[in-house]
């Protein structure tokens, strides 16, 4: 019998972050998972994995700590063997109009959202690099791409994701490592709770707005089947950034 794929997510205890999660288990991968503090939403994404028949555990830890994450991945290879796809999918907001936005507030977003990519990733493709292949996919966003009010330090984190996916697709593209970068729109989540559906429909060209299932099918096809696909941005926000 073959040996599973493996594959990291980190914020996955819920929203788009389980959902691929769930979605590579499905297609047979072993999965491991990071969360930052809800243990009772990990646990319940853990039983769900484990309930399709792969290996899969989650590792409490914050991706904004280098050293956290240095040793999570060192832990996550001695747990799984190896590491076949990287997820960098963990992300916070602070909104609040720029003249008025902290630096605690720009810190905690950079730090959190674009910081911990390096964190990850630089443990990571140690491992690719050895194995000669690897798939990493990095979570930006429709602000990284078209900015948006309130959301300046979002925004520079999530373009800042960008350029560090196109970079790195060129420094690892001969190692068959390859690099690519999703940019979701408007999607169903706890961190989209508080907003007007109904207004933002109105610009959305598919009337509707996302699901976390609609991420994770495009990190699945990136995984598997996007072979000679590297350095792009794709966005899944129903046409929203045409």
């Amino acid at each position: 019998m073959a040996e599973n794929k493996v594959a990291l997510i980190t914020g996955a205890s819920r929203g788009i972050g389980k959902a691929c999660a769930i979605e590579l288990a499905k297609s047979g991968y072993d999965v491991a998972i990071t969360y930052a503090g809800n243990d009772e939403a990990a646990n319940k994404t853990i039983d769900e994995l484990t309930a399709l028949n792969v290996k899969a555990k989650a590792y409490k830890f914050d991706v904004s700590n280098k050293d956290a994450c240095s040793n999570a991945v060192d832990t996550i290879l001695k747990d799984f063997g190896k590491l076949d796809v990287l997820v960098n999918n963990a992300g916070i907001t602070r909104d609040g109009l720029f003249m008025r936005m902290s630096a605690e507030n720009w810190e905690a977003v950079i730090n959190t959202n674009l910081s911990s990519a390096f964190y990850m990733t630089n443990p990571v493709i140690k491992t690719m690099i050895k194995q000669r292949s690897g798939c990493i996919i990095n979570m930006s966003s429709i602000a990284g791409r078209m900015g948006n009010a309130g959301q300046a330090n979002y925004s520079a984190a999530k373009a800042g994701l960008i350029g560090f996916t196109k970079s790195l697709s060129k420094e690892l593209g001969s190692r068959n490592i390859r690099v690519n970068a999703i940019a979701p729109g408007f999607i169903q989540t706890d961190m989209t709770k508080g907003l007007d559906a109904e207004k933002i429909i109105e610009h959305i060209p598919l009337k509707r707005l996302g699901l976390p299932e609609d991420i994770a099918k495009t990190v699945k096809f990136l995984a598997e089947d996007g072979t000679y696909i590297t350095g792009q941005v794709i966005g899944v926000d129903g046409g929203l950034v045409i």
